[in-house]
Order: structure tokens, then C-alpha cells, then sequence
């Protein structure tokens, strides 16, 4: 560990050749002698800078975490009597930016959240902080999440957090973030779990430690069997195995009635042997259990599937990284129990359009973060970055452009809570009826926003925007990847269309202009 000194901006001035070069960011120095050759953008950059305070050059190139990766072996001093101005993120820390946080964690009032929200919030970020590094990492190399983090965020209450409140919390789950209480944990908390881990900025990671589960265990706790509860619900939240819901096929996307995958009882009644296959399935790569949409002699029927050697899963390429362990799965003759169904046999159509239901409003969760994550970038960036000797802040346009891309998502992230507060209120039958449209136009609107804004924020970045490393890296991540929330679980235009659809259902019919 080095140690450190105090140096007056004179000394600091002497050390600005090739061999003997330090530089000033913030009102602290740093000694690149020996990095400037190590540097990704060259020595030259670096040396010309040699012996200067270069906190704007390096603010107009780099992000923060650029420095509290290589401050501890490059750092060696501070400028005497003078303080740094520009204040580290720590872990767990609440956004000052304007509209970086959602309302309520701005300073407004508001009728749904509460101090236990709050806590919730803070220790539920601190521990995705705490991984983001090795999030971000595994996000660039396509590597699946650890098993090791898995169980970290199950023993946690990480990943029952993301599955909402139920009599599991009461049962299984002993520890939550903030030090919640089971009973006390409501659908808010739930919200905040999903909004907490898209800010990751890893939307492949963020869906490998996820989507699987999210949409994948509902079923098993809403139809499968008491026996089978016991075993599988406790093994998903605690992290030691982990599911997938399968239902999308090569033939066929929002029209679930035309699935092909066929279960067939055995001669003794006691088995189904279930052929056919899926795709574009997140995290059946690695998933030990499948929620299977199949069609039985009496409909379509949900089943629970196990991993064996006649379940056969490939990876598919898609936009994003290959960490959300995206499928194509070939069941083959894969025997299993009629105890497995989840619900009842034929009536799985009800089982797929309730899960939908919940798997949209935690779509709109995290699609939302994700915008107000690139909102913040923007305004960061438009105060920092210097061109035509001004502030990109003090040009119209981009003021123009930060206020839309703000109004679009407070005016969805509003209507989520709202939406919310309606769940709070509502059993998972009134839910999954009720609350289809809405929760469907609510999902084609969020999506629509986020166009609007991952729009706006590739222009405010410029080329940056469309460079996978360096300051506008989750503009481009976000740009190459919202089309996902757009697409599945419904598509747009299928969202619109339900939404529609389900307000005609309760249209009074002597209502005339």
C-alpha cells in the first residue's frame, strides 16, 4: 500500500516527462510513469498531460469506476488544502441525480411506499453492488452466473424477493434485504427487488439470475401438487437448483393454443412421455427444472418437467449475452409422472395467461430501471462533457431531450405503482383477470418509452453510444437489448391489441355518444 502524500500543484508540475509523469484528478495525484504504457488509449494521451490537472479530460473520457479500479495502485497523494468535489458511489447509495431515483426516493411523498421500502431498497442495492463487478464481467464473456452467486442471492432472500409476497416468505425464507420482516414483505418490495437488479447494467446477467425462476416457479406454487411444493419451491428460493418456464416454440410465439409439443399417458396411466420442442427459452441452458406448456388428449395442460438424458438444451445466440442461458430444448421421449401437472389437465391455458399476467408487470419492473438507469447517464454526461466550449446541458436540444425522455418514464413508472397497489389489493384469480388489459397497455407503453429514450440517449452520446466499452457502455447495452422486453412475454402490438380486447369485455353495452 502506498503511501500517501500532500503535494502543492507546483510540485506536482515537475513530473511531467516519459519515466516521471503524474497527473491530477480531483485534487488528487496520481503517478502514471509506469501505467502510461499499460494505457488502452495509448502513452502518448497520457503524457501530454503529464504534470497537469486533467480532471476534464478524464471526466470527458472515462467513467467513474475507472478510477476505483486502478486508484489503489496508482494513487499517491492528495493537492494540499484542497478537498476532492466529485463524491464516489458507494455501495448501496441512493442516486442524487435529478429523476435518478423513482419519486419517493427523491424526496416526494407518496401514498404506497414507506421506511421499510427504504431499507429495503438500500440493502437489496448494496448486495447487486457488491456483485456488479463480476455481473459485468460475465456479461462480456457470455458466462452463465455462478451456482456460488446463486445460492449467495437465495440465502439472501434475493431471489424470493423477486417472487412476490405468499405463504413461502412465512415458511422458507428466513432472511430479506433490510432486514424485512416475511409478513411485512408486499408486492412494493417485490417491485423494488426486480427495479434493484436491472440496474446491474448487465441485461443478459440480470435475466440469467432471474427470468428463469420469475416467470418458471409461479406455476409449480400456484398448481403443482403439495409434494411437489415441498421439494422444488425451497430448492429454487434458496438457490440450489433453478427452472424455467417453456413455452414458445419455433411454430409458434403469442399464439399459446398452437404449441405442438405433444404428453401422451402411458398404458398404465401413471406417466406422460412428452416430445416436441422449445425456443427461446431464458436460462434453459442451465436449468434443472422446466414449467412445460404441452398438449395432452385433453388440452393444453402445464406440466412440471425434470432434467434428464432425454432433455436436451443448446444455446441460441440472441442480442444480448449468452449469460441468460437462452435455449432451444428438445424434449425426446422424457417420461414423467402425472403427479407433475401444475393446475389441471387442459386447463393449463389459465395456468400460461395468469403467470403472463405477473411476468409483465415484473417486465415493466425492470424495463423501467432500465431507462431511468440511462436517464441518469444522460444527465451525467450532459454536465460533464464539454463541446463548443459549453456544457452539452446548456444546448436546447438536449435539454429537450433529457425532458422527454423524463416524462415518459415518470408518467409509466407512475402507472406501475398504481398498478401495483391494484395487486396489493387483489387475490392472484382477481390479478390475473382483472388486471390482463391493463397490465398488458401498461407493458406496451413502458416498451414504447424505453424506444423513445434508448432513442434519445444513443444521440446525446453520439459514437459513444454505439461502443461496447467506455463512458456510453449502457447506452449501447441498453439500445442492442430493449427490443427484448418489447417482444417477450407479448409482443407490442399483442399487448395493445389484449389490452383493447379486455375493455371490451366489460364495455357497457347501452353506453351510445
Amino acid at each position: 500500500m502506498v503511501e500517501l502524500k500532500s503535494y502543492s500543484r507546483e510540485e506536482v508540475k515537475k513530473h511531467s516527462i516519459e519515466g516521471d509523469a503524474w497527473i491530477i484528478i480531483d485534487a488528487e495525484v496520481y503517478n502514471i510513469s509506469t501505467f502510461a504504457d499499460l494505457h488502452p488509449g495509448g502513452a502518448q494521451i497520457l503524457l501530454e498531460l503529464a504534470g497537469k490537472d486533467v480532471t476534464d479530460e478524464f471526466y470527458g473520457l472515462h467513467r467513474q469506476e475507472v478510477l476505483t479500479k486502478y486508484a489503489p495502485r496508482l494513487k499517491i497523494g492528495t493537492i494540499a488544502n484542497e478537498e476532492p468535489n466529485i463524491k464516489a458511489v458507494e455501495p448501496g447509495a441512493l442516486s442524487t441525480v435529478p429523476y435518478g431515483e423513482p419519486s419517493f426516493w427523491m424526496g416526494f411523498h407518496s401514498p404506497y411506499f414507506n421506511e421499510s421500502h427504504h431499507q429495503f431498497r438500500v440493502a437489496i442495492r448494496k448486495i447487486f453492488d457488491e456483485i456488479k463487478q463480476e455481473a459485468q464481467q460475465s456479461e462480456d464473456m457470455g458466462k452463465v452466473p455462478s451456482k456460488e452467486i446463486y445460492r449467495q442471492l437465495g440465502e439472501e432472500g434475493v431471489l424470493a424477493a423477486q417472487i412476490g409476497p405468499g405463504p413461502w416468505m412465512q415458511n422458507i425464507i428466513k432472511k430479506l434485504p433490510g432486514d424485512v420482516k416475511p409478513e411485512e414483505f408486499d408486492y412494493f418490495h417485490e417491485l423494488i427487488a426486480h427495479q434493484e437488479n436491472a440496474r446491474l447494467a448487465a441485461p443478459g446477467f440480470c435475466d440469467g439470475i432471474s427470468s428463469g425462476y420469475v416467470i418458471g416457479l409461479p406455476p409449480v406454487f400456484h398448481g403443482g401438487s403439495d409434494a411437489l411444493k415441498a421439494r422444488v419451491v425451497p430448492e429454487v428460493l434458496l438457490g440450489q437448483k433453478r427452472i424455467c418456464l417453456a413455452i414458445t416454440e419455433p411454430y409458434t410465439g403469442s399464439d399459446v393454443a398452437s404449441i405442438r409439443t405433444t404428453a401422451k399417458r402411458t398404458p398404465d396411466g401413471k406417466h406422460f412421455i412428452v416430445n416436441g420442442v422449445k425456443k427461446w427459452i431464458t436460462n434453459g441452458v442451465f436449468s434443472d427444472y422446466f414449467s412445460v406448456a404441452v398438449k395432452t388428449e385433453k388440452g393444453i395442460t402445464m406440466l412440471f418437467i425434470e432434467r434428464d438424458e432425454n432433455v436436451e438444451t443448446k444455446p441460441i445466440k440472441t442480442s444480448y449475452s449468452a449469460a441468460a442461458g437462452t435455449a432451444y430444448i428438445t424434449f425426446d421421449n422424457v417420461k414423467v409422472p402425472v403427479e407433475n401437472i401444475l393446475g389441471e389437465e387442459g386447463k393449463g391455458f389459465f395456468v400460461i395467461m395468469a403467470n403472463f399476467c405477473k411476468e409483465r408487470w415484473y417486465i415493466c419492473a425492470a424495463i423501467n430501471a432500465g431507462s431511468r438507469g440511462i436517464i441518469e447517464d444522460c444527465f451525467k454526461w450532459a454536465n460533464q462533457r464539454k463541446v463548443f466550449g459549453k456544457r452539452l446541458i446548456e444546448q436546447p436540444v438536449i435539454r429537450n431531450k433529457l425532458a422527454s425522455m423524463i416524462a415518459d418514464l415518470e408518467a409509466v413508472e407512475n402507472w406501475h405503482e398504481n398498478l401495483t397497489y391494484q395487486m396489493s389489493k387483489m387475490s392472484y384469480f382477481e390479478m390475473a383477470t382483472q388486471l390482463l388489459g391493463p397490465v398488458a397497455l401498461l407493458k406496451f407503453k413502458c416498451t414504447r418509452a424505453a424506444h423513445n429514450i434508448a432513442d434519445h440517449a444513443s444521440q446525446i452520446f453520439g459514437g459513444r453510444a454505439i461502443t461496447r466499452t467506455g463512458m456510453g457502455k449502457n447506452v449501447e447495452a441498453f439500445h442492442r437489448t430493449y427490443k427484448f422486453a418489447a417482444i417477450l412475454g407479448g409482443s407490442e402490438e399483442i399487448m395493445a391489441d389484449l389490452g383493447i380486447n379486455q375493455a371490451m369485455r366489460i364495455f357497457p353495452q347501452d353506453s351510445k355518444l
